[in-house]
């Protein structure tokens, strides 16, 4: 699945939860970040129980590629109100944040802001 175009309803569960395993690669012309959000929502529709742990993880692991510098990833969003894919609006207010920060590449208020998320994240969880 490169970009957000592969993904959709018909996606097997098996296939997002490796794409988050995996992590976005950051090989596309979007922010991978567009991915894993895409393939986290999908899958906390379904109900998928290591959803969430799966999604920080992706998070985290793309965010420190990030602020190592050492890979040039895609900035270019491919949706911009992907952030309308949750109920929780203090979830999707933390995410159009982080993605804004990382596409400004400011990677140190993002971290503030993954933080957040992990924490709603967490919250949701419950």
């Amino acid at each position: 699945m490169n970009g957000t175009q592969g993904m959709s309803q018909e996606t097997p569960s098996r296939e997002l939860v490796r794409q988050l395993r995996r992590g976005a690669q950051g090989d596309g012309e979007f922010m991978p970040e567009n991915v894993i959000w895409r393939s986290y929502m999908e899958l906390r529709r379904r109900d998928v129980g290591e959803a969430e742990g799966l999604f920080i993880k992706a998070l985290r692991s793309l965010h420190s590629r990030r602020s190592l510098g050492g890979l040039e990833l895609s900035v270019l969003d491919a949706d911009p109100d992907e952030h309308r894919l949750t109920d929780d609006p203090f979830l999707a207010d933390l995410w159009k944040a982080y993605k804004k920060c990382i596409r400004t590449h400011r990677t140190g208020p993002a971290s503030q802001l993954l933080r957040d998320i992990e924490l709603q994240v967490a919250q949701a969880e419950c």
